[in-house]
């Protein structure tokens, strides 16, 4: 099966969400959550990405996980990663307990595409909160359905005559155009599990991985920049880890990932219009510490 044809699949009776003129959705990808270990690319960068949920979710965003949130490569138990990060889950839960909380699976965490694994390792688990027993089960996920792409509708709006330009947003991870990430994903785990993860400590990187292999990372982006421009299809996915929004290509936009040296990019969309956004310490004039939001580009309105 092609690139094309693994593309297209994902999209095959793929959830559809509405884009109306009020829509908030904020979408991150690639978070790699580990198990808090030195391969835990994630740690570096949890209070940010934690900060940031925090302010979506007050905000009243739509939080939209695009792929890869959990390193299950690298990793066998999934409850070890909710252990590690609860804080995290906690507030994913609340998203979730709000209908405000979708995911896909990536290469990554292709395995919660098995409804079975995800209803055993997703559903529960023991919240750390002062409020209850730290022993006591609280639900997570339950009933969490991982899609391999979703569909944000155009809702054209009664008030503005230009919507009819608006076109449907296309979400997936973006591992289907490459090979070794869909279809021989399996033995790239082993790969990676059992050869790749104990040479990384004397600096050697993943030749397979779209992320750190330049010229895989940019045939990949080739591959979902034709789909999109022949489909003509706005899709925006994650898995090179190399955001991207920009005014000249309306059809292909990246979120980035939660795993940057030194912050977090994601993507937002309100009022129909697509921003890409930094999250990273700053300091203010008294050397204090803080959280920064900074708009890298856009807005960008999603028409044709």
């Amino acid at each position: 099966m092609s690139y094309y044809s693994r593309l297209n699949k994902s999209f095959e009776g793929a959830l559809r969400l509405p884009l109306t003129d009020r829509s908030k959705y904020v979408l991150i990808s690639d978070c790699h959550r580990g198990t808090g270990t030195s391969y835990d690319n994630f740690l570096k960068n949890q209070n940010l990405y934690f900060a940031a949920l925090q302010h979506y979710y007050q905000y009243g965003y739509t939080y939209i996980e695009l792929g890869d949130g959990d390193e299950l490569w690298e990793n066998r138990s999934m409850g070890q990663i909710i252990q590690t990060h609860s804080n995290v889950f906690w507030l994913l839960s609340l998203f979730r307990q709000e209908d405000r909380l979708y995911m896909l699976y990536g290469n990554h965490d292709m395995i919660k595409k098995n409804v079975r694994y995800t209803q055993k390792s997703c559903s529960t688990y023991y919240c750390s909160s002062d409020k209850v027993s730290f022993w006591e089960k609280q639900p997570l996920l339950p009933n969490m359905t991982f899609h391999s792409g979703i569909i944000l509708e155009n809702v054209p709006s009664p008030y503005i005559k230009d919507t009819d330009n608006s076109i449907d947003v296309y979400l997936t991870h973006g591992h289907q155009a490459d090979l070794f990430n869909s279809t021989l994903w399996r033995f790239s785990r082993f790969l990676v599990r059992y050869f790749w993860r104990p040479l990384e400590r004397f600096g050697v990187l993943d030749p397979t991985s779209a992320a750190q292999n330049y010229t895989r990372k940019r045939r990949t982006e080739q591959r979902l920049q034709q789909w999109a421009q022949k489909e003509k299809h706005i899709l925006i996915t994650g898995h090179t880890h190399r955001p991207s929004l920009s005014e000249e290509d309306k059809y292909y936009y990246n979120s980035g990932s939660c795993v940057h040296p030194r912050c977090i990019t994601c993507l937002e969309i309100e009022y129909k219009r697509i921003r890409l956004v930094k999250w990273t310490l700053a300091t203010k004039p008294d050397m204090t510490l803080y959280v920064s939001r900074e708009v890298l580009a856009g807005p960008v309105y999603l028409v044709r």
